[in-house]
């Protein structure tokens, strides 16, 4: 199995990511590694956020998110899935298939020995988080979902993911800072948009960018479609708190929220959130609000135990 890492020196005009490395061998033998930012208060922690990123960003987009969460008191961890970010990135687009994604983000949980997880979840993040929260429920204290679903291909696609799919396999050079800012409701300066750039100094080292959105359940025959339905009626059953937080302005996941709302138990009596102005990245839009929203959940769910 082949990769790439990213040379460390494309990383050096980042800005307002200045959080220690970590990194979490997935493979042995290879070498191959998870990058994670993981940051403690100072004083005792209130709980574990893990916070998962999806396509084509990483963990970069938590960037303020991390910090507001961590001044209220609580351990972040905040990985970059393999193919983006600071993670290593195998060549071979095969590699990438969602069992694959949800082994690397398992190994690292289990590495950390991570329990009572306040999860937030976007994009791919919840696709891959809710998978985990369904595998492992004991695991999980909350979960606050944003801009995200967990699809069983029984609903098909809608035509904004159907350009978004056919956009992302025939354009010649994938424009990460692009997407995020086609994806975003306010204009991103300069140099965050280079930082979502910065993961990807070549095609090459796009492969899992490119592969994402084929591996989105939006058929039956879908590999991964009968195990997003084992999970659904996992979280049919979950009543732990659960928060949805979406933006008003999100073409791929508007509407998703109040299928959340319905089936799952722990959404009931909870302060959901459409934020104005979120677009699909709303970390960039309405990361405060975001946070405080999720950060007040946490408060008012305080008799669950948080980790």
């Amino acid at each position: 199995m082949e990769y790439l890492r990213t040379p460390a020196n494309c990383f050096e005009a980042i800005p307002n990511y200045t959080f220690p490395e970590n990194h979490h061998v997935i493979d042995a033998k290879s070498g191959m590694r998870m990058h994670y930012v993981d940051l403690r208060p100072r004083e005792t922690s209130k709980g574990i956020i893990l916070m998962l990123h999806g396509e084509p960003s990483w963990s970069f987009l938590y960037r303020e998110m991390i910090n507001m969460a961590v001044a209220q008191g609580y351990r972040v961890i905040a990985p970059d899935l393999i193919g983006f970010g600071k993670s290593d990135k195998p060549i071979d687009p095969d590699y990438y298939t969602y069992a694959n994604h949800l082994a690397w983000l398992r190994s690292l949980i289990s590495s950390l020995a991570l329990e009572e997880i306040n999860l937030i979840c976007q994009d791919w993040g919840g696709l891959l988080g809710l998978r985990l929260v369904a595998e492992q429920p004991d695991k999980y204290s909350s979960v606050v979902a944003a801009n995200t679903f967990l699809p069983t291909g029984d609903q098909g696609a809608n035509d904004a993911f159907k350009q978004w799919q056919h956009f992302s396999q025939t354009v010649p050079i994938f424009p990460v800072g692009d997407v995020l800012q086609k994806a975003t409701v306010t204009e991103l300066p300069k140099d965050t948009i280079n930082a979502y750039n910065a993961p990807f100094p070549t095609e090459k080292h796009k492969a899992g960018v490119r592969k994402f959105p084929l591996l989105v359940p939006i058929s039956s025959d879908n590999p991964e479609t009968e195990n997003n339905r084992k999970a659904w009626k996992v979280l049919e059953v979950f009543e732990k708190p659960f928060l949805t937080v979406f933006g008003d302005s999100d073409p791929i996941t508007a509407g998703a929220e109040k299928i959340f709302q319905k089936k799952v138990p722990g959404c009931h009596q909870q302060c959901h959130k459409i934020l104005k102005g979120g677009g699909h990245f709303l970390q960039e839009d309405v990361g405060e609000e975001l946070m405080t929203a999720a950060l007040a959940f946490y408060e008012e769910n305080r008799g669950t135990k948080n980790g």
